[in-house]
């Protein structure tokens, strides 16, 4: 059955990635001429250096009057109130610089769902004992002119005419926001072994697409090989847009925008096949010259989903540990040593507890999951109105001995508003944590199915840089762990009709603290 527009904008975009994304440098200038030291070309960023400058007419205006500069990062503007934040300048010794008030307003074509239906006459017959199984291919035109592909329609079996069921895919992935971005599809007839036998292709574009919301608008399917062999070659059948239309969806930045707030816990193993702490082998060694892989781990997630965290206070907990005095095995220790507020003020405040527990606590085991993921679902449990998400970053070395509780604990957490990240460090082969991931197989447990898909698992070890640059190793882990936290966030408040709240006035009062676990 086919939404109505108003079912439509009641649903919720998959995209708006962008504020997740790990952060780079990047200058602004209101001159041509860059900042000194900045970079001449700017490279893909998100976090950014603000010069301002007075520009007097009377002047050379390629020598404007330096006036301050301010350091900040994307999601720091997003995550403020109402996606607002005020900085003082600075840069000029000795003298107060003023202030710069900054906003953040998404484009409108990135909310923007492109809902369409095509159909197929007289394709050519690829099946020795039948006819086609045609399906499309739809590929987005890159910069640098490659193609990636965005979008595959289901396969019809046995005909060549085949009519496809309608689709809807985000503008922003179908052209990235260019409407004049060349657009390719490929009619392929599928074939069981995957060897799909190619049909042909034709090229569009949105901004052509979108002509035929009130026409038909008919395609010739060529095959390039067919057209060079054959003089009397007209076409491999031809492809019909039925119908075409647009929508405007709520992304994820709508309910930052309106006051949600990304709570962050962390959970660190602290197990002994880790290694002793002491020895240059162990996960968990303190160099005095780099991070550890947990260390990593958690600094650039860490570091990145606090800009959508207003208090900043952050529940950090162990697990797998022997605990002094009395050698007490725990599962969901503070790392803080405090049971009352296990809250860690900022990542450097949790990377400094982190760090002080190794000094305190005996590495142990075995490797259980399920207390602290049900731990951070009873504080989940306590909000249903979108004004609070959670996420959990699990980082761990090894096999989880809990399989069973943790299968159903993440069953039980699907439907709260939380999230879970895995981190697998070190050489161990994580089976069982692709398996939680729940990517081709949702999770089960009982005979009770997720109700959505809450878990990211990444291996540590696949974005480890081979020069040794933690900074791009960093980068990368964060933009693949978080890249699925919008999407889940999203998935939730679809699933419960959540409506982003309006964004608050420019000086709201104060908001209550969040529910920590």
């Amino acid at each position: 059955m086919t939404p109505t527009p108003a079912q439509r904008r009641s649903r919720l975009n998959s995209g708006a990635r962008l504020p997740l994304l790990p952060p780079t440098v990047l200058t602004w200038t209101r001159n041509p001429t860059p900042f000194p030291g900045s970079p001449t070309s700017p490279a893909p960023c998100w976090s950014h250096s603000l010069p301002r400058y007075n520009v007097d007419s009377r002047t050379n205006i390629s020598k404007p009057d330096f006036l301050g500069q301010a350091f900040l990062a994307l999601g720091e503007v997003i995550g403020g109130q109402g996606s607002r934040v005020e900085r003082p300048l600075t840069g000029v010794p000795g003298k107060k610089c003023g202030t710069i008030l900054l906003t953040a307003e998404e484009l409108s074509n990135c909310r923007d769902i492109a809902t369409m239906q095509l159909c197929a006459n007289k394709l050519d017959k690829k099946d020795f004992f039948g006819k086609s199984d045609p399906f499309l291919v739809f590929y987005r035109s890159n910069e640098d002119g490659t193609f990636t592909i965005c979008h595959k329609t289901e396969v019809v079996k046995n005909t060549l005419n085949p009519v496809w069921q309608p689709f809807s895919i985000p503008v922003r992935v179908l052209c990235n926001g260019d409407y004049d971005r060349t657009v390719k599809i490929d009619v392929y007839d599928w074939d069981r072994d995957g060897s799909h036998d190619f049909i042909g292709e034709f090229t569009t574009s949105y901004r052509e697409l979108s002509k035929a919301q009130n026409q038909f608008t008919v395609y010739e399917v060529l095959n390039p090989r067919k057209k060079c062999k054959k003089k009397k070659y007209v076409n491999s059948g031809t492809v019909t847009l039925l119908s075409f239309s647009v929508d405007s969806e709520f992304t994820f930045v709508d309910y930052i925008k309106g006051g949600t707030q990304l709570n962050f816990t962390v959970a660190i193993d602290f197990t002994a096949s880790n290694g002793n702490p002491l020895q240059p082998t162990s996960l968990h060694y303190m160099s005095p010259y780099q991070l550890s892989a947990y260390a990593m781990a958690l600094k650039a997630v860490g570091e990145i989903i606090q800009d959508y965290d207003s208090d900043k206070l952050f529940p950090a907990y162990g697990f797998g540990a022997k605990l002094p005095p009395e050698g007490r095995i725990s599962h969901q220790f503070p790392l803080n040593n405090n049971d009352e507020d296990p809250n860690c003020v900022g990542i450097e405040g949790v990377l400094e507890s982190y760090f002080q527990s190794l000094r305190t606590v005996q590495l142990y085991g075995p490797t259980y999951f399920a207390p602290v993921i049900n731990l951070v679902a009873r504080a989940a449990a306590k909000i249903s109105d979108g004004s609070q998400y959670y996420v959990l970053l699990i980082i761990t070395d090894g096999v989880i001995s809990d399989m069973t509780q943790t299968k159903e604990a993440i069953v039980s957490a699907s439907s709260l508003p939380m999230s879970i990240i895995i981190v697998g460090v070190g050489p161990a082969m994580f089976e069982a944590m692709e398996e939680l991931d729940g990517d081709d197989v949702r999770v089960s447990s009982r005979g009770r199915y997720a109700e959505r898909d809450i878990v990211q698992f990444v291996p540590f070890r696949d974005y480890v840089d081979r020069s040794g640059n933690q900074v791009l190793s960093m980068a990368r882990l964060a933009k693949d762990v978080l890249a699925e936290i919008p999407e889940q966030l999203l998935s939730y408040m679809r699933t419960r009709d959540i409506q982003p709240r309006p964004p608050p006035p420019a000086n709201p009062r104060p908001t209550p603290a969040p529910e920590h676990p």
